[in-house]
This record gives C-alpha cells, sequence and structure tokens, in this order.
C-alpha cells in the first residue's frame, strides 16, 4: 500500500508539473498577465515538490528538521540535503521563474543587479556540491531543530534563533504542529533562510534587495502583491504581502501585531508601494 502511494504521489507530480509546462507555453501567448500567471503556477509547482523532499527527511528523522551547519544551530542548512539537492544546476526546483539567474557564478563574480528577482548564490564550498547552491526560496528558520545534540551541549540546553527568539519557540516536531497550514515552511526570499518577528517593517523601496530586518527577505513583490508559500501541512498557495505578518512563523508569533489591522496598522503606515495591495 505505502509503495502504491508513493507512485501515486511521484504520478500526480508529474502531471503537475507538466500541466504548468503546458500553461506556461500556452499564456505566453496571451500577454504579459498570461505569462506572469503561468510563471506563479511554475513557482508553486517547484515548492509541491520540494515538500516532497522534506517529508523524505523528516520521514527518517522522527518528525524533526534539519540542524543547521555544525557548530552553528541554524544556519547554512542546505549542507543537510542530499548532493543533488545542494546543486542548482541539478535542482532547478531552487529557483521561482521571475527569479531565477543567481546574483553571481561560481568564481563569486557579481553578473547581476542585487534586486527583488535576483536569485540569491552561487554559493559554493566542500559542502555545497560540485557547482554550489543558488535559489529564489527560503525556508522558515524557525522549523529548524537548533536544540540538537551539539557538541558540549545537551539537548535541554536553550539556544536561541537569529532573530533571538528561544529555540523553544520553534517547530521542533513537524510531525505534530497545530493549525499547520497556518505555518510557513519554503517561501519566495531573498535568501536561503529567514526569522521574521512581528515588528520587522517592510523595506522602504519595492525592489530593495536586502534590509536590516528579516519580514523584509520574504515580502517582496514577485507575483503582483503577493509571494507563495509552501506551509507546513504541503499547501501551497499565494500568500498577500500584508498576510505575511499574520502567518504563525513561531509558536509565540504574535499574529495581531504592529503591522496587522487587529494590531492598529494603519494605511499610511505602510511604505508607500505596498499600499494598494490587501490588507489583513
Amino acid at each position: 500500500m505505502g509503495m502504491r502511494l508513493r507512485c501515486l504521489r511521484k504520478r500526480d507530480l508529474a502531471v503537475l508539473i507538466l500541466c504548468a509546462a503546458f500553461l506556461a507555453a500556452t499564456l505566453g501567448a496571451i500577454g504579459e498577465s498570461g505569462r506572469r500567471r503561468a510563471k506563479e503556477v511554475v513557482c508553486q509547482a517547484n515548492l509541491h515538490q520540494w515538500h516532497t523532499v522534506f517529508q523524505g527527511y523528516l520521514k527518517q528523522n522522527d518528525g524533526k528538521f534539519f540542524t543547521g551547519d555544525k557548530g552553528t544551530p541554524g544556519f547554512w542548512w542546505p549542507k543537510e540535503l542530499s548532493e543533488e539537492h545542494r546543486d542548482w544546476k541539478r535542482t532547478r526546483t531552487w529557483f521561482c521563474p521571475t527569479a531565477n539567474i543567481p546574483l553571481q557564478d561560481e568564481r563569486g563574480q557579481i553578473i547581476r543587479t542585487l534586486n527583488i528577482f535576483t536569485a540569491w548564490g552561487i554559493f559554493t564550498g566542500p559542502e555545497l556540491g560540485p557547482n554550489g547552491i543558488g535559489g529564489s526560496y527560503a525556508l522558515n528558520g524557525y522549523v529548524l531543530d537548533i536544540q540538537g545534540n551539539w557538541p558540549g551541549v545537551g539537548r535541554g540546553w536553550t539556544r536561541t534563533f537569529e532573530s533571538g527568539v528561544p529555540a523553544t519557540d520553534g517547530w521542533l516536531d513537524l510531525n505534530n504542529v497545530p493549525e499547520a497550514n497556518t505555518v510557513p515552511m519554503f517561501i519566495d526570499a531573498l535568501r536561503f533562510d529567514l526569522w521574521p518577528l512581528p515588528t520587522d517593517r517592510p523595506a522602504a523601496d519595492e525592489f530593495a534587495a536586502w534590509t536590516g530586518n528579516l519580514m523584509a527577505r520574504c515580502c517582496i513583490n514577485r507575483h503582483d502583491g503577493a509571494v507563495n508559500c509552501l506551509f507546513v501541512d504541503g499547501s501551497v498557495r499565494r500568500v498577500g504581502l500584508k498576510e505575511l505578518w499574520t502567518l504563525k512563523w513561531h509558536k509565540s508569533f504574535n499574529t495581531a501585531g504592529p503591522w496587522t489591522k487587529a494590531g492598529g496598522v494603519q494605511p499610511t503606515d505602510w511604505p508607500e508601494w505596498i499600499r494598494p495591495f490587501k490588507d489583513y
């Protein structure tokens, strides 16, 4: 039964990819709006494939996700992927079609202007595959297991994520996440990791490639006022840019924080570029 289900999932995924490719070929003929929609569909198909990749690891690791680079909990999580998925040339699902060219080449030479339509990478190194990694999606860093058995440190020792949030507020057991359809897993972004806070401001410039806060890494206008997101439950959908502040990034994330309607945000509080988009 299990083998039949796995085959069915692979077959369904293949059909989804073929449909996305067909849509890209046909909608491109009806104008720019059709091409944008086709790119969005392909982007969502990519995220569905990453769900399959992540599930394969979680099933072997009791529902716990990667720990990150040795000695630096939560950082450089892609180093723990398979060799295939640590190679941007072998795994093209790293790239949303709106941002499919990395900022630099394998030699570190800058080849693109840094903006929201530039992919991150290419990052190279002995643990990053022969061609290095690059992409245009990021992992919600709060799903990483940073309380793992690090050298000289027991599991009970409390660490903090890059944002300062305690490790105990992270989603340690991804098999048992309440309302998992509200918890982001993998999302359009400017780097391969992010740890948003409810107080993070959106970027002042719509095309700003990097800011000092972490929500701005994914609050980017790649899909007409939205980004695409894979959630912990395996669902994939558009997320409005202002909606990002209402998602449950970690266990104690305030989904009615200062950048939400419930938290009292005013239209004039938003930078001008994001004001026309839907409020949440």
